[in-house]
C-alpha cells in the first residue's frame, strides 16, 4: 500500500494522529477539514458546527483563500443539503450537487462545485457537526468521475474519530473554564480579605479621629491623614479587583506576564512578601504553560495559606528548550514522607500529575522549620 495522502489506511492513520495533537476546538476543526480534504484528494472541504438558531456556531473551510472567503460573505444557514444532512443524520454522495432538487444556490463569489460528499459527525445520537467535500481531483472523462463508495467509507472512519477528537476538545475547554472560574473565586476571596482589612482599619482610625477632634486637634489631624491614606489603599485594592478578576489571559499574555500579574495581586492581598523573577523564558507549548501556571498557583496557595511564611519567591528560568519554575517559601515546612503517610498531600499529587501529564517533572524539598521549595521542569517544544 502506498503511503501518500489519499492511499487508504496509511492516510487515515496520518489524519488521526494529526487530530490527536490538538486540544483547542478551533485547531481540531481545522485539522479535521485539512485531513479530510487531503485524504480524499478533494478541491474543497468544510466543517460546520450547528447552533440552535438555524445557523452555524463555527464553520471551517479548506481550499478557499482568505480573500475568497471574505468575498463569499456571512456564514451559511442550515438550508438545502446541509440542513438535510443535519436533520436526517445520513451521508449524501452526489455526482453533481447543482442538479439535486434541494440545491438552493450559493453566493456569487462562492467557488463552483459539482461532485459532493457530505456526512454528519455524531456523538451518540447527537449530531455535532457536518463534514463535506467537493470536486474530487481526478480525470473526468464524460463526467464519469466523482467520490466513490471507498471514499465514503474512509470519510466515515475519519468522521467517527473526528467526533471523539471534537468531544475531547470541548471537554478540555470546559475543564479550563472551570479551572479559571475556580481560580477567580480564590483570587476574589483573597482580594476581599485585603480590602476588608483596609476598610476595618479605616473605620477604627476615623473613630479615633472623631474622638480627638475636640480635645487634641493636632492628633486628630494626624488620624485624618491616616484615614486618607487608608482610603487610597482601599481604592487601589478595589481597582485591582476589577482589573485582575478577568479570566486568566494565558493565551494572550503568555506565562510570564500572567504569573507576574497574579503574583502582584497576591503580594498586595497578603502580609507575606511575594516576589517574581523571570529570565530568558521563551514561549512553551500551550499545555506546558497551562500546567506550569496551575502548579505555581497551587504552590502559592499552600505557601500563603498553610506555611506561615512571610516571604515567598517565584522564579521562572529557561533551561534548554524548556523552563524551570521554582516556588520557595520560608515557612514552617513539613516532612514529605509523614505527609504522604497521613494522607495529607497539600495538592502535591495534583501538581505531580500536572507535571507528568506534559512530560515534565516535579520535585519537592521541605523539612520542619526549613521552609519548602517546589520545582517543576518542562521540556519545551
Amino acid at each position: 500500500m502506498s503511503h501518500r495522502p489519499g492511499s487508504g489506511l496509511a492516510a487515515v492513520s496520518t489524519a488521526l494522529l494529526a487530530m490527536s495533537r490538538h486540544l483547542e476546538v478551533r485547531d481540531v476543526l481545522k485539522t479535521i477539514v485539512a485531513s479530510a480534504r487531503e485524504l480524499l484528494d478533494a478541491e474543497y472541504a468544510a466543517l460546520g458546527v450547528p447552533d440552535d438558531h438555524g445557523g452555524f456556531s463555527q464553520f471551517v473551510v479548506d481550499g478557499v483563500s482568505d480573500a475568497q472567503w471574505k468575498a463569499i460573505g456571512p456564514l451559511p444557514r442550515q438550508h438545502g443539503i446541509l440542513a438535510a444532512m443535519l436533520r436526517d443524520a445520513k451521508t449524501e454522495r452526489l455526482a453533481d450537487v447543482r442538479e439535486d432538487p434541494r440545491f438552493e444556490g450559493w453566493p456569487s463569489a462562492h467557488p463552483d462545485m459539482s461532485d459532493f460528499l457530505g456526512l454528519p459527525i455524531k456523538d451518540g445520537d447527537e449530531t455535532i457537526g457536518a463534514l463535506f467535500l467537493a470536486n474530487k481531483r481526478c480525470p473526468k472523462p464524460d463526467g464519469g468521475c466523482g467520490f466513490t463508495v471507498e471514499d465514503e467509507e474512509l470519510l466515515s472512519i475519519l468522521a467517527q474519530h473526528a467526533a471523539i477528537a471534537l468531544t475531547n476538545a470541548r471537554l478540555y475547554e470546559r475543564s479550563r473554564e472551570l479551572t479559571i472560574a475556580e481560580e477567580r473565586s480564590r483570587l476574589a476571596h483573597e482580594l476581599h480579605d485585603a480590602v476588608s482589612q483596609k476598610l476595618f482599619s479605616l473605620r477604627l482610625t476615623a473613630q479615633a479621629a472623631a474622638a480627638l477632634v475636640d480635645r487634641d486637634p493636632a492628633r486628630a489631624k494626624g488620624e485624618l491623614q491616616q484615614v486618607a491614606e487608608l482610603a487610597a489603599e482601599a481604592a487601589d485594592e478595589l481597582r485591582a479587583a476589577v482589573v485582575e478578576l478577568r479570566p486568566a489571559a494565558l493565551d494572550e499574555d503568555g506565562l510570564v506576564n500572567t504569573l507576574r500579574t497574579q503574583i502582584q495581586v497576591l503580594d498586595r492581598a497578603h502580609t507575606a512578601r511575594v516576589t517574581f523573577d523571570s529570565r530568558g523564558v521563551r514561549a512553551l507549548p500551550a499545555a506546558q504553560e497551562e500546567a506550569m501556571l496551575r502548579v505555581a498557583q497551587e504552590a502559592l496557595h499552600n505557601a500563603l495559606r498553610h506555611s506561615g511564611a512571610d516571604e515567598v519567591d517565584v522564579v521562572l528560568v529557561r533551561r534548554g528548550q524548556g523552563a524551570v519554575l521554582t516556588v520557595t517559601d520560608n515557612g514552617k515546612g513539613f516532612e514529605p514522607r509523614t505527609v504522604r503517610r497521613a494522607g495529607r498531600h497539600l495538592g502535591l499529587v495534583s501538581m505531580r500529575d500536572r507535571a507528568s501529564g506534559v512530560g515534565g517533572e516535579l520535585t519537592v524539598e521541605s523539612a520542619p522549620g526549613k521552609g519548602t521549595t517546589i520545582e517543576m521542569e518542562v521540556p519545551g517544544g
